[in-house]
């Protein structure tokens, strides 16, 4: 290959990957929206799923009266909201209705750049699957969001924490996958990486993620709102109640004080590890772009920790709790960085 068609080439790779980044941001965006609907209860007040008619909303009375008629044939009206009259409704269907419509807008701001990068002639054969699997993934995550608020349809008016669990974890791997994808054709061919503490970023990063996924447990089965001190939960390091249920594994999913003792635990083991990572990064040497990004990681593992207990002593007030949402991605893309960075080889 030419010096002036790798120039080119890079030059191409560089827009894809800007591309992308806005996707990452978008989706960033979209779990954020996904936390504020969850907090207010909001989520469960379109009770209908049109991919393509569902872009508008009821346009005139008659219309708003039509859609609060078919929410009131549902569990959360009839055992929660029995109160509301159409008012009261519009507040949180405007929630639920722009988290969808973000999704469909994320989906056009993958789908048309995508078809134009393909008829330029930008996307080569290897990136051309990994693109693909990024838009049947978004996909799959719509599907996945209207399978959980199914689960809130039947006879409690809450949606499974599993649904939710999978839910949120399927967003971060369309992220993740996104973000690592991008830095790959960002610095593509960048001389500046070198050999540095992969391994146990890897690590770190898995226990954020599964940090991640016990904090969908506790929203599922709102155990934010239980032990609202810390570090102790009710004046003991290890509550009482975390076996209550039988059959005893049972308990690390639908017992509140379990879930979140466990998500508590994680959280400092993660916060623990992080520092570690951080030391390790600075003994092996790395240098530039890692360093920042070790740099970056430690501080919002920080900030994260402080958004945590600040969220459980408020009782989960909801701009602490969706700012705390938002820094677990934070958290998960500084880490992904540094995991990329402390690589010595293009593992994309």
């Amino acid at each position: 290959m030419s010096a002036t068609a790798t120039a080119a080439t890079r030059v191409w790779n560089r827009r894809i990957a800007f591309w992308l980044l806005t996707c990452c941001a978008m989706v960033f965006v979209m779990v954020v929206l996904g936390g504020v609907t969850r907090l207010t209860h909001s989520g469960l007040s379109m009770v209908e799923w049109k991919p393509v008619s569902g872009i508008l909303p009821p346009l005139n009375q008659a219309e708003w009266q039509e859609t609060f008629e078919k929410y009131q044939q549902y569990p959360e009206f009839q055992k929660l909201n029995s109160h509301m009259d159409v008012e009261d409704f519009k507040s949180i269907f405007w929630f639920e209705f722009i988290h969808r419509l973000w999704g469909r807008t994320i989906g056009l701001v993958f789908a048309v750049p995508f078809l134009w990068f393909l008829w330029r002639g930008a996307i080569d054969r290897r990136l051309a699957p990994k693109l693909v699997f990024m838009f049947i993934l978004g996909g799959l995550q719509g599907l996945m969001g209207w399978y959980m608020v199914m689960s809130g349809m039947v006879d409690r008016p809450d949606v499974s924490q599993y649904r939710l669990t999978a839910h949120l974890a399927l967003a971060f791997v369309v992220y993740g996958y996104m973000l690592w994808v991008a830095l790959g054709l960002l610095f593509t061919g960048d001389s500046e990486r070198r050999r540095g503490p992969q391994g146990l970023a890897i690590g770190v990063t898995v226990m954020a993620a599964v940090t991640v996924l016990t904090g969908g447990l506790v929203a599922g089965i709102d155990a934010g709102f239980i032990y609202n001190t810390f570090p102790l939960m009710d004046g003991q390091l290890v509550p009482d109640g975390l076996f209550e249920m039988e059959p005893a594994t049972i308990n690390m999913f639908e017992n509140a004080t379990m879930v979140q003792f466990n998500h508590r635990v994680l959280a400092i083991a993660t916060a623990v590890a992080a520092v570690v990572l951080w030391f390790a990064a600075r003994r092996a040497g790395v240098e530039g772009r890692g360093r920042r990004a070790a740099n970056a990681m430690i501080t919002v593992v920080a900030l994260q920790v402080i958004l945590g207990i600040a969220t459980l002593l408020t009782v989960v007030a909801v701009p602490l709790a969706a700012a705390h949402q938002a820094g677990a991605m934070v958290v998960f893309s500084a880490l992904l960085w540094l995991v990329y960075e402390t690589g010595d080889r293009d593992v994309t």
